[in-house]
Parts: structure tokens; C-alpha cells; sequence
């Protein structure tokens, strides 16, 4: 038992290490098609954090991670906070992080970057947070298509991807119904062909 025990806390370790999160909450989903390399999924209703950023898409996703970060981290209400790894102080009541990271262009230039929360919360429940700027909210449930690929989250790959998003979707049963979202699911060290990054669109059936 002990050797098993020890042998999974070296597993956590080097996953850790290559930026491999085990165990990390996300949003709940079922698959329901698949579109070439693009995945239909039916997401559940969620809630998130959110904040809007002006400016470049890659200062801008830096800038809104660590005002969101600092929502999770203790900024708020309860001063509930989480580390997602070592060495980040935890306080005795935890709130966990989620995965994944999302961010999307909103109008005038600017960027919403958003956390999705943990199950098991409600937005009575969640904990206020501090900076004016973050906004809980509800996301209803969805179906998406999503399109998964690797390698470092550039604002060209992430255009790349929208492009092979758009193609796939393009002469199928499904229509896009609003903006793409990227989506980041590893901490900045991961290796890059270790890295999971998504682009999904909301959908809706052709009439």
C-alpha cells in the first residue's frame, strides 16, 4: 500500500512538473457528435468569474488570469482561497480551481476572461469578490463545437484554430451562434506538445 501511495505521488509529481494537473475540476459535458476533428459536446449549466480586458489578446489574458486569481485565491468575501500548486499558502476553507481558463474578444477591443467555478456552488453562495471588475455570473447549458489542439497558446495559433473550427463546421448539421471562445487548460511551464488548448462555438441545428 505504501509503495503504491509513494508511486502515485511520484506519478503527481512529474505531472506537476510538465504541467500536468490531476484531479482538476471542469465544466461537466456529454459528447453528442463529432464533426471531423471538431467535437459536438452538450454542456451543463456552470457558473463563472469573469473580467473584462482591454488591450493585446496575450497581455490581456495575463492581465485577466491574475485579476481572477486574485478573486480565487482569497480576494473576496470569505477570503476562501486555493492553491493549485505548491508553494501557494491555503487557508483552512478552500475553493478549487477549474479548468479551463476561458477567454473571448468582447466588443471595442477588449477581452472577457473568465474562470469557470466549481461544482457544488451557487451564486448565493459563491463569495463576493473584492475587485469591482470580476463579475459572477450563470452560463446556461450549451452545445458546442470544440476543436481541440496543442503547443503554445499564440494569438496565431489560436486564429489557426478558429480557421479549422470554422471549416469543420462548415456545410455540416450545425450553424455557429455567436464567438469563438479560446480556452487554456495548462499552467504556462507545460511543455508545449504536453498542452491542451480548445477553441469552441456555440451551436445550433440547421433548420
Amino acid at each position: 500500500m505504501k509503495f503504491l501511495q509513494s508511486a502515485k505521488a511520484l506519478v503527481q509529481a512529474v505531472g506537476l512538473v510538465f504541467g500536468l494537473r490531476g484531479g482538476t475540476e471542469e465544466p461537466a459535458y456529454r459528447p453528442i457528435a463529432t464533426l471531423g476533428e471538431v467535437q459536438i459536446r452538450r454542456y451543463a449549466p456552470r457558473l463563472a468569474a469573469s473580467v473584462s480586458i482591454e488591450g493585446d489578446e496575450i497581455a490581456a489574458r495575463s492581465a485577466g488570469f491574475r485579476r481572477l486569481a486574485g478573486y480565487i485565491f482569497g480576494a473576496n468575501t470569505t477570503s476562501l482561497s486555493l492553491s493549485m500548486t505548491a508553494p501557494v499558502a491555503q487557508a483552512p476553507v478552500t475553493i478549487a480551481m477549474t479548468a479551463p481558463v476561458a477567454q473571448a474578444q468582447a466588443a471595442g477591443g477588449a477581452w472577457v476572461i473568465s474562470f469557470y467555478m466549481p461544482s457544488g456552488y451557487t451564486l448565493a453562495t459563491l463569495p463576493r469578490p473584492f475587485d469591482p471588475q470580476v463579475h459572477l455570473h450563470e452560463v446556461a447549458e450549451t452545445t458546442e463545437a470544440v476543436y481541440r489542439f496543442s503547443g503554445r497558446p499564440r494569438a496565431a495559433a489560436v486564429v489557426c484554430a478558429r480557421a479549422i473550427l470554422a471549416r469543420q463546421i462548415a456545410g455540416s448539421a450545425w450553424v455557429a451562434a455567436g464567438e469563438p471562445v479560446a480556452q487554456f487548460y495548462n499552467p504556462p511551464w507545460t511543455l508545449p506538445w504536453l498542452r491542451r488548448n480548445e477553441i469552441s462555438v456555440v451551436v445550433t441545428p440547421k433548420p
